[in-house]
């Protein structure tokens, strides 16, 4: 994490690491297309709604969507994902607010849509995971 994130409350730096783990574990079991992976991260009851606008409501259904997207329509599709701000909800419940900058393969950015993201990321019994969460598609940013 870089010293740009915006930090809100009471967000100890091991919770910062945590956070921080499964927004990095995202975003290599995207640019792997690895969708058990990429479920792993969410909670087992999620909210989750994509950049298309549809939404699945719990791991399995992350799974279940994201492993034919990947081997269709994002097939070419790999991001960098930064952590922009964590805003502290609660104990245990951190807002994360994420800018994804489409890339190439091998992690160099490329023209595309970028993504403004916003996890609720809670400590849950098996770890710091999803709990829900928005991704919005959004043109680049200007120069």
């Amino acid at each position: 994490m870089t010293s740009d994130v915006l930090v809100v409350g009471e967000v100890p730096e091991s919770v910062r690491t945590a956070v921080t783990g499964v927004v990095k574990a995202l975003e290599r079991a995207f640019n792997d297309k690895d969708p058990v992976a990429l479920s792993e991260q969410f909670a087992e009851r999620t909210s989750w709604s994509n950049a298309r606008g549809l939404r699945q409501d719990d791991r399995a259904a992350i799974a279940e969507f994201s492993g034919p997207a990947m081997k269709s329509f994002l097939r070419d599709s790999y991001a960098r994902y930064d952590i922009v701000k964590l805003l502290e909800l609660a104990p245990g419940v951190i807002a994360v607010n994420v800018v994804q900058t489409p890339t190439d393969a091998a992690g160099e950015p490329v023209e595309g849509l970028h993504g403004a993201t916003l996890y609720v990321i809670s400590e849950q019994p098996d770890g710091w995971k999803i709990v829900a969460g928005q991704n919005t598609a959004v043109e680049a940013p200007a120069a």
